[in-house]
Formats: structure tokens, sequence, C-alpha cells
């Protein structure tokens, strides 16, 4: 096995991943853009986009300084024959060595910052027919998804462990809500909490009350917390995404409430039970579709989308009534039906024939569902008085 990476993963103490392991997950991504560049007949692939980046390198470098930026202040260069590069300004060369290329097999190809020579580089390294992931001169662009669609076990490691940091942040930071507390300052905490552990929010959807109820994208606007407030977030590390909504509510839940949050609860189950490998988009779509209907809210699902697969972004793809995407073992995946102010979002794994959950609370309520003769959870409402 080739070395890739001279360190193994660890948190607070805590190893996530051996330096064995770590090299074999790089060897077998290694494996799979060697083998995809040369039945497409590319040389090379210049990699700047910062999903794919994070996937190539195992998480292991970062490279994002502004952070709604979709490329990063360096790019990967991977040839055929296994040349692996990083191209950046020199004056990004010391960072680049010390905190994210020193442990790895990554070569530096360094140029003045304000030279503009990324592309010139890049062809010159790959001596014949070049692609990239992202539109970069007159070179044809490539999506690599279909690389990195499917996780391996490293990477399921990975997630586990940002999938409950994540979740038991999102329930600590619910659990704080006061009434008199603004959307505002929900955003703030929620991300507090998430950067003090080096986790990233890459979406902030918080709401309170009337507003929630209304707006299925309910971005804060300094709305104040009477009753009913929601924090729904997604966040990353180490290029992986999980997304979580969770709710609170102060004095007794209104019976409309409730009854919207069990019927979001039975699509949910609907979704997550026909969440099998060789499962196609629209099939799943079909089968919210017909949920909403069950339950009497056929309408709803014209009101948003209804979630699909994550991993390196988001959503990696929706669910559609045309969607021809296929369910594959070792995906990760978040749904979110949502009814009249409702919503049920977590991230699972689809792991064998097993859904697994990563944002999981047990410390919040749950809604048990049973379908097609199992047992589903999903989150329900935090009533405080």
């Amino acid at each position: 096995m080739t070395e890739r990476i001279r360190k193994s993963l660890e948190i607070d103490g805590q190893e996530i991943l051996s330096q064995q392991e770590w090299n074999a997950e790089l060897n077998e991504k290694q494996q799979r853009l060697s083998e995809w560049l040369k039945r497409k007949e590319y040389s090379a692939i210049l990699i700047r986009r910062h999903d794919n980046i994070a996937w190539a390198t195992g998480g292991a470098s970062e490279g994002r300084v502004r952070i709604p930026q979709e490329t990063q202040v360096f790019s990967l260069l991977i040839t055929a024959t296994g040349g692996r590069y990083y191209l950046a300004g020199k004056n990004e060369g010391p960072r680049m060595h010390d905190e994210e290329f020193g442990v790895t097999d990554f070569e530096p190809v360094l140029y003045d910052w304000y030279a503009d020579a990324l592309l010139s580089e890049a062809k010159r390294i790959s001596g014949g027919k070049l692609a990239a992931d992202y539109p970069t001169g007159d070179i044809p662009v490539e999506n690599l998804y279909e690389l990195r669609e499917v996780l391996l076990p490293q990477e399921i490691a990975r997630y586990r462990w940002l999938g409950e940091e994540v979740a038991a942040s999102t329930a600590d930071v619910l659990s704080s809500l006061e009434p008199g507390m603004s959307d505002y300052e929900f955003e703030a905490l929620v991300s507090a909490a998430l950067l003090s552990g080096g986790v990233l929010p890459s979406v902030l959807l918080m709401g309170a009350d009337d507003r929630i109820l209304k707006y299925k994208h309910c971005v804060a606007r300094g709305g104040e917390l009477r009753n009913y407030g929601m924090v729904n977030l997604c966040a990353r590390k180490w290029g992986l995404v999980i997304s979580i909504t969770r709710f609170v509510h102060f004095g007794k839940l209104p019976q409309q409430l409730a009854d919207c949050f069990a019927a979001s609860a039975q699509v949910n189950a609907a979704v997550l039970d026909a969440t099998r490998e060789g499962t196609t988009s629209a099939q799943l779509f079909a089968v919210v579709k017909n949920a909403y209907a069950k339950v009497g809210h056929a309408e709803e699902i014209e009101k948003h989308a209804q979630g699909g697969t994550t991993g390196y972004n988001e959503r990696e793809w929706v669910a559609t009534p045309a969607g021809i995407q296929v369910v594959r073992n070792s995906q990760a995946f978040a749904w979110n039906p949502s009814i009249k102010g409702t919503k049920v979002e977590d991230t699972v794994l689809l792991l064998d024939g097993t859904i697994e959950m990563l944002t999981e609370t047990p410390e919040l309520p749950v809604v048990e569902t049973s379908y097609n003769g199992k047992v589903y959870q999903s989150a329900g409402v935090l009533v405080r008085n």
C-alpha cells in the first residue's frame, strides 16, 4: 500500500482513523480517479471545487478562505499515471506545507499569486488532455459525483463523529432557548457551538412562531420567540455535511401542530422505508407524494423539495418526479418532509439494508411510527413550560 498520509486522524485525543485506515481510503480514491481518467482518456484532472478536494484528500486538506466560495486557495492536479500535486500561489506555500499537505504525498507547484498561472501549470504537468471539475479556461468540465457517491468505511467513521457532534450541539442550543430571544440569537448560539468544535455551519434557518408557519425556508430576520422556535441547520467538517432540524414549544402544544408533526413523521417513515438500494429518485418522490396524500396533506408535495442524498454537498441530488438517480448502498440521505409549520429532518445512512440515524438526540422527544412492519423514529417537539 502506497503511503499517502503520515498521520492518524484524531480529535481531542480520540482516534477517528488510524494511519493505516486513512491510507487505505486515499489509495482507494486514487485508484478510482486513475481508472476514471483512463476510461475518459484524460491525462489529468484539475480539481478546484471544495467538495471534490475534501473527497480526494480524505478530508485532510482544507483550503477554504472565503466561506461561500466554491473553489479554494489551492487546486489539486491528479494524473492518470499517479502524479499528485497541489497548485497554489507562493504566498500560500508555507501554510500549505505546514498545515495541509506536508504529511501527504502531494507535491507542491507554486507560482506568483499575481501570475494567473494555474491553467498553464496544470497543462504543462498533464502533458496531454486535461479536464477540470470547475470552469477553467478552454478545458472540458467533468462532474466527479459518480466517484464519491458511495461512502467508504473511513468516510462513514468521520460522518458518525460529525453527526453526533452536530446533533449534540443542536440539542444543547434548543434546550437553552427562552422566550424573548431573537432568531439572530439562535443563529449565534448554534454557530458558536459548532465553530468551537471546528465544525462550519453552512445553512442556518432559524425562526419563531408565525414565520415558521408561513415560510419553508425561514431565514433569521430578527423575529422574537414567544412560543414556538425552530433550529434548522446544515454543518460540515472534512467536507462532509450534516442536516438536522429541531423544534421547541413553550406552553401546551396546540393540537393542530401535534397532529401535523405526527403526519410529518408518517411521511418520514414512508420515505425511510423506501430508501433501499436500487430505488430511483422518481420512485422515492412517488412514495413521498402518496404518503402526503394518505395523511390528508396532498398539497404539501408542491411546497418544498423533500430531500435526497447528502455527503459532500447539502443535497447531492433531490428526489423529483422524473429523477433517474439510483439509491446505492453506503449512501447518506437527508429527507425533510414538512407540513404546516412542522418538519422532520435528520441525516441517515443506508448501510447493508439498514437505516442508521447519524443525528440522534436521545435527550429530546421522539415520535415512533410503525410502517411496513418496522418502527421508525422521528424527532418530536421539546415542550417546555
